[in-house]
């Protein structure tokens, strides 16, 4: 219930939804009570044509008009005894045949309101929590997101969500079907105490029945989820790795691995629907069982010699009975999306709860400008209980270029992601213009920072959108930017120019061009700081040279960060560290470092000479 309760919080105006579907379910329940109280009549009528039929005296007193079931079935009693011994029976019929059509017509309008009602703020709630869960993920830190499995937090987004509609939908059973119980049972107390009475010791049984199977599809249902969860993975990390699956004729391993998750599925599934799929024969055959007793029941009222209820009051009462059974049986039918959505909506929950690490101080204040510089101070970080930097010192002023090298694995990707707070350090410090990072707000620090990865990030989007990406900008800026980081030529030969979609993660384009329309997107920024991490990796010879030429450029009252493989592109670099197992192990400019002997730097541009 905690859960619902919580979910409701996500309705917006609660209110303004409870007040109308409350009267609309109130008219659709008198309206559907109507249509069987109805009954009472007919069958006295039709069937006991000798009953005297007088004008009540109450009628002949307005002062004594008073409203209460006793005498508004006396009145239906009586005009139909005058229309039945004026007109017929025949004309009875008709008439109590045409207030049942209108009956029926408005209890049907009224139930069409009420589910185009429930349906309107199902879908806004749904929206709204789907809202939330995004903007959770955006939030997160890239921590959180590196030590998670992408699939099941797509789950959570995705199919979760789905299962919290179904969930919702049917929460509105508890809603409806309250009212028309509290109406239905109503008038079965006033047809018969005697039996309702024993109706309402009889009906715990099934709640208590229907309750325990509740408790095992909840526990299934989570555990289904998860499944689903993992399905979702192997099937992601396939389609995305698709080239490297026929490459090496892989072809029957992941089979196999999707296979393993699908069967453990199929088991889960099993074992949640023997359980659903009791839940309605169970309510279905309680229902007859309890009809049944009723029948016997009140038989043996009717038959006494001191009847207190007649022929057609009991069949009335009968025909109400197994309209209040409907109500019972569409929570037990709903019993399985409601559990199933309870696993789903806590999942849902457990990720909106995740609070991301990364985030403002309370005091946090905004970086206007960036003036001075960017200086680490005993900078040490590890991913859980691996050190990666350890004890980072250096300072990198506005305007100066710095360029990180050594060999893969020493730390210096990590290095460059803790400048924009993609992380924080264990200890130490990481200070921009005199104050540590952490005193800045994110948006504020990243707005100075333009970033390009060394796997070139692009969207399934047009190529003018991927390099305006988050920037309101005009067509001819983002074709400058494209001049700069020599995109704009192969650009203008795609079939539609700047409006061309690249495909998913830009897969229309090569490895080359997806680079340089990612550092387009950088240049197009106009950063204060421009970190690159390996960003000329993927370019042929004469494309790098226009790269760094562009990086010249850019260097004028910038501060620029460059991760570099190859080191021909950073000789003009105003200090170069060299990092070996996340330490600074020699620091200095190209000259420097190539004077120092037996140097590692000097050892790394003699392999690459050598290579060539």
């Amino acid at each position: 219930m905690k859960i619902y309760k919580r979910l409701l919080t996500f309705t917006g105006n609660l209110p303004s939804f409870l007040v109308p579907y409350f009267f609309v379910t109130l008219f659709m329940s008198v309206f559907s009570l109507l249509n069987f109280g109805l009954m009472i009549p007919l069958l006295d009528i039709l069937f006991n044509s000798e009953k005297s039929f007088e004008i009540p005296e109450k009628l002949l007193t307005l002062n004594d008009f008073h409203f209460n079931m006793e005498f508004i079935k006396e009145y239906t009693y009586q005009e139909f005894g005058i229309l039945m011994l004026e007109k017929g029976k025949l004309s009875a019929l008709m008439l109590i045949c045409l207030f049942t059509f209108l009956a029926s017509l408005f209890t049907n309008v009224f139930r069409y309101i009420e589910r185009r009602l429930a349906e309107n703020y199902r879908r806004t709630t749904i929206a709204s929590l789907r809202t939330s869960v995004f903007q959770r993920v955006l939030s997160l830190d890239i921590g959180y997101l590196t030590n998670s499995r992408k699939s099941d937090i797509m789950a959570r987004s995705t199919t979760d969500v789905t299962e919290s509609e179904n969930a919702f939908g049917a929460l509105v059973t508890f809603i409806k079907d309250p009212i028309m119980l509290v109406i239905f049972f109503s008038t079965l107390i006033y047809i018969s105490p005697k039996m309702t009475m024993f109706v309402f010791l009889i009906l715990p049984v099934s709640g208590i029945s229907i309750g325990l199977i509740a408790k095992k599809l909840k526990q299934v249902s989570h555990n289904l989820q998860d499944i689903s969860g993992s399905l979702l993975g192997v099937l992601d990390e396939t389609i995305v790795g698709m080239r490297v699956v026929k490459g090496f004729n892989a072809d029957k391993y992941v089979s196999s691995s999707f296979e393993k998750f699908n069967q453990g599925y199929v088991k889960a599934f099993r074992d949640f629907a023997s359980k659903r799929e009791l839940a309605s024969p169970l309510s279905e055959v309680l229902g007859v069982f309890f009809v049944g007793i009723l029948l016997y029941l009140g038989g043996t009222i009717v038959l006494s010699e001191d009847a207190t209820l007649t022929a057609s009051e009991f069949m009335a009462y009968l025909v109400l009975f197994t309209q209040v059974l409907n109500p019972v049986k569409a929570i037990s039918g709903n019993l399985s999306s409601i559990q199933r959505g309870m696993a789903a909506t806590e999942r849902i929950f457990e990720l909106l709860d995740t609070e991301p690490k990364i985030k403002d101080k309370p005091d946090a204040k905004s970086l206007d400008k960036f003036e001075k510089g960017i200086e680490f101070k005993g900078v040490s970080f590890g991913y859980e209980d691996k050190d990666v930097l350890k004890d980072i010192n250096f300072k990198l002023e506005k305007g100066k270029m710095l360029a990180l090298v050594g060999p893969s694995g020493g730390g210096k990707s990590t290095l460059a992601d803790l400048i924009p707070r993609f992380y924080d350090p264990r200890s130490g410090e990481i200070e921009i213009d005199g104050h540590d990072v952490k005193d800045y707000t994110l948006s504020s620090l990243r707005s100075h920072m333009g970033i390009v990865t060394q796997e070139s990030i692009l969207f399934n989007d047009t190529i003018y959108n991927n390099i305006a990406f988050g920037t309101e900008t005009t067509l001819e800026e983002v074709e400058k930017a494209a001049k700069i980081a020599n995109a704009h030529e192969f650009i203008i030969k795609t079939e539609e120019g700047y409006n061309s979609v690249i495909g998913d993660r830009g897969s229309k384009l090569s490895g080359g061009q997806k680079q340089r329309l990612s550092i387009a997107r950088a240049i197009l920024k106009n950063p204060d700081i421009l970190i690159l991490d390996e960003a000329t990796s993927a370019l042929d010879t004469e494309s790098e040279k226009l790269v760094q030429d562009a990086i010249q450029h850019l260097m004028k009252g910038r501060t620029v960060l460059v991760i570099a493989h190859r080191l021909s592109t950073i000789q003009e670099a105003d200090k170069i560290l060299v990092i070996k197992e996340g330490q600074v192990v020699e620091e200095g400019t190209h000259v420097d470092l190539m004077a120092v002997e037996n140097g590692m730097y000097k050892r790394l541009q003699e392999m690459q000479e050598y290579s060539k």
